[in-house]
């Protein structure tokens, strides 16, 4: 049962009416604390995880092996990748085709700190508004357009030795060896 006090605020609605006296307190000081979004920009701390790009070789190659660790990685299985073999050198891969379908992305980062070869990074893209969320699935190449826009300072291509690809190129010719099933 309800005593005098308590019947008074539940009739009242006291606990809006606190509300109010609160939001009208800021509102008249006349200091403006909401940010303005769309002609104000928010400064994003360094830890932000927007859009996962791809990067680039101080030489325009991708850095992705296709090793698809991060597709192991994620979560929310929303990375596809399928790699081929690159032609101009042995035994090196690459991502054939890479798809990240943003609308199943939970942002975590785990593709990031899966990637030996550091080909992935999260930008500080966040306007992924649209209208058609075909939109929202990201390509290889698009990955790698905002890759360039968010990190145009690139790292240098390792450069493979001659005696390297020399033996990669004898092991190729001579046939690798393939582990028999059921055999330890």
């Amino acid at each position: 049962m309800l005593t005098g006090k308590k019947l008074f605020q539940t009739v009242v609605f006291s606990e809006i009416l606190q509300g109010l006296r609160l939001t009208f307190k800021h509102m008249l000081r006349g200091k403006v604390i909401t940010q303005q979004y769309p002609r104000e920009k928010p400064k994003l701390p360094d830890g932000w995880r927007g859009a996962i790009v791809h990067l680039r070789y101080d030489d325009g190659t991708e850095k992705c092996v296709g090793c698809a660790l991060c597709e192991a990685a994620c979560p929310s299985h929303c990375i596809t990748v399928i790699s081929a073999e690159r032609p101009d050198l042995p035994q090196k891969r690459i991502a054939e085709t890479y798809i990240l379908d943003m609308t199943k992305c939970v942002f975590c980062g785990f593709c990031v700190q899966a990637c030996p070869v550091n080909a992935l990074a999260a930008s500080k893209e966040y306007e992924l508004a649209t209208g058609d969320k075909r939109k929202l699935v990201m390509t290889k190449e698009s990955m790698l357009t905002l890759g360039d826009r968010y990190f145009p300072v690139r790292e240098k291509r390792p450069v493979y030795s001659g005696e390297r690809i020399n033996l990669f190129e004898g092991l190729k010719a001579a046939g690798f060896p393939h582990a028999e099933k059921g055999h330890g």
